[in-house]
């Protein structure tokens, strides 16, 4: 009877505050996700309220299903009470970052089930991992029946839903590591299904989604393969050291092809190029003021007297500007020499200069790398992209100071 009222009747519109709630976790979770690595969904709720099981190896898999079930459905996530309720904080972070409700493991757990058969028919989404535990080595264990008797007392669906990736992410007992989670919704079982047919729904969305290749560029694997090598640090520095007296492409153009390409090594390379930078240019401070002359193509004779201008009024803290007005940094470093400045001074405030736009550009960089890890495969298109901007680029820059 409840069922059918609920089919007539159709799914209530939730509390406007349960769905903004509802967004800004899925907002938190999935920019939390895609900083270690990415979350990707497939399949979507059906409309109204529905009980979604999941298979559960890891404390992600919860932040997993608030980044990828729609806010529309306001997930309430089914916790075991004699844990994440066990104390104020945890109760505290259970409830506001997961929308969590507590359900007992020893006794009880079938009637706090039951509480939210209401909210089951107002169109809420109930989620519930039937083991009732985590998993070892990522084994599905046998269903317990509590989400299945919610389902059909509030005359709603179950939906079963696959998670891979979590195990990787953050194992039990494990640290947390990057990792690509996925998270596959399938197609609505009816609420009187039974416990077995759930487990067997859940474990085959789970082992195809798991099986999944990542799609990749080759491109990307053999700059990846170079820059994780006992060469990438030397590249970096090379680059930056010849950019510092003569070579006309800035470290920054390495960067955004490395870091995206291997997030991790985004730090080793950032400072491998601010090495290479500051030795560069202080050997170019040297070489000008014993009077050599480097060639320095893509400069200008504006570009120069500006800098001499600088350097007049404000000594060597003027390369401060270098980072923000386009002027390369071997122009700052050739000028500092006919200027006479100090080794010393210049190496301080070149360290400050070049420091924050290096490291800064290097991180963020790596950043974009792990918000883009799924769309991987699209990495030689991103360096067309790259290099064609940074040509535009880098030609107005020219002209402007022409």
């Amino acid at each position: 009877m409840t069922h059918i009222l609920a089919r007539t009747l159709g799914p209530a519109v939730l509390p406007r505050r349960s769905r903004i709630g509802s967004a800004l976790r899925r907002g938190l979770w999935w920019g939390v996700l895609s900083l270690t690595g990415g979350v990707e969904r497939r399949g979507r709720l059906p409309r109204g309220g529905c009980v979604v099981v999941a298979n559960h190896s890891s404390h992600a898999d919860t932040a997993a299903l608030l980044a990828a079930l729609d806010a529309r459905h306001a997930p309430a996530i089914g916790a075991a009470a004699d844990y994440w309720f066990a104390s104020p904080w945890r109760r505290r972070i259970c409830r506001r970052l997961a929308a969590g409700f507590p359900v007992r493991r020893g006794g009880g757990g079938m009637t706090d089930l039951l509480t939210m058969a209401g909210e089951l028919r107002a169109g809420r989404a109930v989620v519930l991992f039937p083991e009732g535990t985590r998993a070892k080595d990522g084994a599905l264990g046998a269903f317990h029946r509590g989400a299945l008797v919610l389902a059909e007392e509030a005359g709603v669906p179950v939906v079963p839903v696959g998670i891979a990736g979590t195990d990787r992410l953050l194992p039990k007992h494990g640290r947390l590591r990057s990792s690509l989670v996925r998270v596959t919704i399938g197609e609505p079982l009816p609420s009187a299904a039974t416990p077995e047919r759930a487990r067997e729904a859940v474990l085959a969305l789970h082992e195809r989604t798991a099986a999944q290749p990542l799609r990749d560029s080759a491109a990307r694997r053999r700059v990846a393969a170079v820059v994780t090598s006992r060469w990438g640090l030397p590249l970096a520095f090379c680059w930056a050291f010849a950019e510092a007296l003569s070579w006309p492409l800035m470290p920054e153009l390495l960067l955004g092809v490395v870091c995206v390409a291997a997030p991790r090594a985004a730090l080793k390379m950032s400072v491998g190029a601010l090495a290479g930078s500051l030795a560069g240019g202080l050997l170019a401070l040297h070489l000008a003021a014993a009077g050599v002359h480097l060639p320095a193509p893509l400069t200008t004779d504006r570009m120069r007297a500006e800098v001499r201008h600088e350097l007049a009024l404000e000594g060597t803290s003027a390369v401060r500007h270098q980072p923000w007005n386009g002027v390369p940094f071997k122009v700052y470093g050739a000028e500092a020499g006919r200027a006479g400045v100090a080794p010393s001074d210049w190496l301080t405030a070149s360290a400050a200069a070049r420091g924050s736009r290096t490291l800064t550009v290097g991180l963020a960089l790596a950043a974009f790398g792990l918000l883009m890890r799924r769309h991987r495969r699209h990495y030689g298109r991103y360096l067309v992209l790259l290099c064609g901007g940074f040509a535009v680029g880098l030609a107005l820059i020219v002209r402007g100071w022409g």
